[in-house]
């Protein structure tokens, strides 16, 4: 079937055993490592806690030292197992909130690393409070706020690359992704704290990474902007799970209450975050993926929501001309098929596209 293949087949995945996984399954490259997924580790959930209810720059620095090596070494055995495939590593996106100590032994742990009072943490943990986390202080708002965060996340990445590439004898090209941009200043306000790592690494250690910079279109905004963000972004990937929520209007974890309804009344004919809603969604993601190339015809496409792996989907993919689709490792061999079976049916007589 892959012979037929247009699109490439990628895997979400940030763990070595994943990333093996997916490459046995035939996975072609990392189309979304979730770096949050990597702090939630008992060994450092600590150090992340202490720098996210940190005073000041100075101590959310001294909890990021003690990350800097933990993700370095996350990163390394990543690329190493990849070998040259590409890999798109996403910049922290989930609201801090997430991370947050919950037991007052928890606290305890957290302030006796820290050096403070539970109660001043607990006063701090609070002003984190948000009323509405996904729509919050997340994605690339994080780096807006907390550069030393994006700081630290791109030199493990620079440096895990070059040690992998010495290692392995096979160049690695990290592909760095900023989450939930909705405007271009956004975009190039964390681009200019990535370029400045990757000199400074290529400068500590005369290693030079090649590397490419690009954001996840997921905000209907940056979906009518892209003409603009594909002046500074070399790739766009599709997070379709967050697009089809602000799209509808609708929380993913609240939808399950209503959309069975919907579906079963006819008001829907399928549950949009399961398979690709093309006639909204659909439309976003051709508008983004037509302005994005008007920009920058080289620009690379792909989709990294769940609907990665939802045959259906890969179909919609394949009409709008992406570059691949992404799921997690155990849906490479369906969405190698699938992509298999929607370039044939796209290149046969009379066959609808889109």
């Amino acid at each position: 079937a892959d012979r037929h293949r247009r699109m490439k087949v990628r895997t979400n995945a940030e763990t070595p055993e994943d990333c093996r996984m997916a490459r046995r399954f035939g996975a072609e490259g990392i189309g979304l490592a979730r770096t949050e997924h990597m702090f939630f580790d008992a060994a450092r959930i600590g150090a992340v806690r202490q720098m996210i209810l940190a005073d000041d720059e100075a101590g959310r620095r001294k909890a990021l030292a003690r990350l800097l090596p933990e993700q370095r070494a996350d990163f390394h055995s990543i690329f190493e197992v990849m070998a040259g495939l590409p890999c798109t590593i996403r910049l922290l996106d989930p609201p801090l909130h997430e991370f947050l100590p919950h037991s007052d032994s928890e606290f305890e742990e957290v302030a006796e690393a820290a050096g403070v009072g539970i109660d001043h943490l607990k006063r701090r943990a609070g002003e984190l409070h948000e009323f509405n986390p996904m729509l919050g202080h997340r994605g690339c708002r994080l780096a807006v706020s907390y550069p030393e965060i994006a700081e630290m996340q791109a030199r493990a990445i620079f440096e895990a690359a070059a040690l992998a590439a010495d290692k392995t004898g096979t160049p690695v090209i990290p592909e760095v992704m900023v989450p939930l941009v909705a405007t271009r200043a956004e975009l190039d306000f964390v681009k200019a704290i990535v370029t400045r790592v990757a000199e400074d690494v290529e400068r500590e250690t005369g290693a030079r990474v090649q590397y490419s910079i690009g954001t996840m279109i997921e905000l209907p905004r940056a979906a009518l902007r892209a003409r603009q963000i594909a002046e500074s972004a070399e790739f766009f990937s599709f997070g379709t799970n967050d697009l089809t929520q602000t799209t509808f209007g609708i929380s993913r974890d609240d939808a399950a209450s209503f959309l069975a309804t919907y579906v079963a009344k006819g008001l829907l004919q399928h549950d949009p975050f399961v398979s690709l809603d093309r006639d909204g969604v659909g439309e976003l993601v051709t508008m983004a993926a037509e302005r994005g190339r008007a920009t920058r015809p080289t620009i690379k496409l792909g989709i990294c929501g769940e609907h990665g792996g939802d045959p259906a989907s890969i179909a919609f993919c394949e009409s709008a001309n992406l570059d691949y689709v992404s799921c997690s490792p155990f849906r490479v061999p369906i969405a190698r098929l699938a992509a298999a079976r929607a370039a044939i049916e796209a290149r046969s007589p009379g066959t609808e596209r889109g």
